[in-house]
């Protein structure tokens, strides 16, 4: 080991702190790429003679900052990056922000076909029970790699031609907009989080009972009325939702950005 690569006992910086500088240093130097697996706890330990309350502190700080994931019963490995999607600050799909951020996102179609609107959708969408809408089920990798299983929905009378529709490598929303004339404008879009079951974790790559983020979203065109529901079930250890929020100058006006019910 080298002399910069020990922990400094006289330093006044926290020795988790500087385990936390060493490991990453160590990443960059190595050329570790995600997947690849660091030093466990009790090798962590050894080579940097150190407490198992400094290791564990350190991995943890890392972890929560994204740099490393620790998978139970396996071991700790460098962290894929999380696509982040906005979650409230912008009406874009997961195409635009994977794009945004220099990734490439392909969907494999499941299913395309109009269907007859059940309960729940005619009420998202603002229509008579049975009325005709796209069904549309995507599986979605970034960077070839299972990310997201969505579920969407759109009045078959706002775009007849979209189960024709190639989306394999096109944006839903640049189609719905230049095929179509439809603009989503705004929507309502929450998020909560929940397990993967047998038949989800198939399709995403994971394990069952892994835990996976459900984003529930009802889109509004220019009429100010609902053109698109869908249900997304992002995995946990790839995704996260970043949101803006402002405190309006009169607490009085405005709606609030993020409602959090149980």
């Amino acid at each position: 080991m080298q002399t910069g690569d020990r922990i400094d006992r006289g330093s006044p910086l926290p020795m988790y702190h500087q385990l936390k500088q060493l490991l990453v240093k160590d990443i960059e130097r190595r050329r570790l790429q995600p997947g690849d697996r660091i030093l466990g706890d009790h090798e962590l330990c050894s080579r940097y003679d150190v407490s198992r309350t400094v290791v564990r502190q350190a991995l943890a700080e890392l972890e929560n900052e994204g740099v490393i994931e620790r998978v139970k019963g396996r071991g700790t490995f460098v962290a894929h990056p999380k696509i982040a999607e906005g979650l409230v600050q912008s009406l874009t799909g997961l195409f635009e922000d994977v794009a945004a951020r220099g990734g490439h996102l392909r969907s494999e179609v499941r299913r395309l076909e109009v269907v007859p609107a059940d309960d729940a959708v005619a009420a998202d969408l603002a229509i008579p029970t049975r009325t005709p809408v796209i069904h549309l089920e995507r599986l979605r990798f970034v960077n070839d790699e299972p990310w997201v299983w969505t579920v969407t929905h759109i009045p078959e009378s706002i775009a007849p031609g979209l189960v024709g529709e190639d989306l394999t490598d096109r944006s839903l929303y640049e189609v719905l907009e230049s095929s179509y004339g439809v603009r989503l404008v705004r929507g309502v879009r929450s998020v909560e989080a929940a397990v993967a079951n047998a038949a989800q974790a198939r399709l995403l790559g994971i394990r069952r009972g892994d835990p996976v983020l459900a984003l529930r979203s009802v889109s509004l065109g220019e009429s100010e009325r609902p053109v698109e529901s869908f249900l997304a079930l992002h995995r946990g250890d790839r995704s996260r939702f970043q949101v803006e929020l402002n405190r309006a100058a009169d607490r009085r006006a405005g709606t609030p950005l993020l409602l959090v019910t149980s």
